[in-house]
Parts: C-alpha cells; structure tokens; sequence
C-alpha cells in the first residue's frame, strides 16, 4: 500500500464528514492516493477534508462519487439517516381494485403516488388500466 494509506492521527473526530471518510477509506484498505483517482476527487481535498476542522464540506457531487467508491451512502457520510418518503395515502379505489386483484403492497404503494393532471385516478378500472400498461412494459426493459 501507499504511504498515505498508514492510520496515522487524524485531526477530524469521527463524528465528522471528513472522519467519516477516513474511517470508511482504512476499513476497504485504501490509500489517499486510491480513492483521490477511483472518485475523480483530488488527494490534497480528501487529505484536507480527513484532517482540517475547517475544511468546507465537499459538494454533493464529489461527496456522491467518495460515497461511491467507498460502497457507502451519502447520508452515511454525513452522519444522518435517510428520512423515509412521506407515506402517502392509498385511495379507496386503488384499494378496491388491489384487494379485489390481489396487488402487492408495494405495487400499491408505487401506484399510490402516481397523479395525473394534479389528481389521483379515481376508478378502479383507472388503475386497472394504468397498473397492466406498468405491468406491460416489463417487457420493453428486457
């Protein structure tokens, strides 16, 4: 390995971006040099973002391709949860017509947020209609 991929002090705590980084490059054994080439994001920011307090947080473009190469989530990075999506509210026709064919919940939940022209479609026949052209073009992705 490197030279700079030694654990050596880091001035950053690991409740940092930038301790973050650090921690999660020496447990996939990579040197500064290593993530600096495979993220596109030079060695002298990254040794800047592990070891100055003061160092400005990185963009979320160069924080993306670090959490990238390091197999990680940018939250992770970050320190903070993912917020889950706003649960969104089922209408009683797509209830309808789930119970009645026998959906999974997530492809109710998938449809739930489906809107068109602002609104929900309101029949069951609606979504019968638009979960087969959903389920139809399937078919196309192969």
């Amino acid at each position: 390995m490197d030279a700079d991929s030694t654990d050596r002090p880091a001035h950053t705590d690991a409740g940092s971006v930038g301790g973050r980084i650090r921690k999660y490059r020496l447990e996939r054994g990579l040197s500064l040099s290593q993530l600096a080439e495979q993220s596109d994001v030079s060695k002298g920011y990254l040794s800047t973002l592990e070891n100055d307090p003061a160092a400005r947080r990185p963009s979320a473009e160069s924080l993306y391709a670090i959490a990238k190469v390091l197999g990680v989530t940018m939250s992770d990075l970050l320190g903070r949860k993912i917020l889950p999506a706003a649960a969104t509210d089922v209408p009683d026709s797509l209830r309808e017509y789930a119970e009645e064919d026998g959906l999974p919940e997530a492809d109710v939940r998938m449809l739930s947020a489906i809107q068109f022209r602002g609104d929900p479609p309101r029949t069951k026949e609606r979504w019968r209609y638009i979960y087969t052209a959903i389920r139809t073009s399937e078919a196309i992705d192969k």
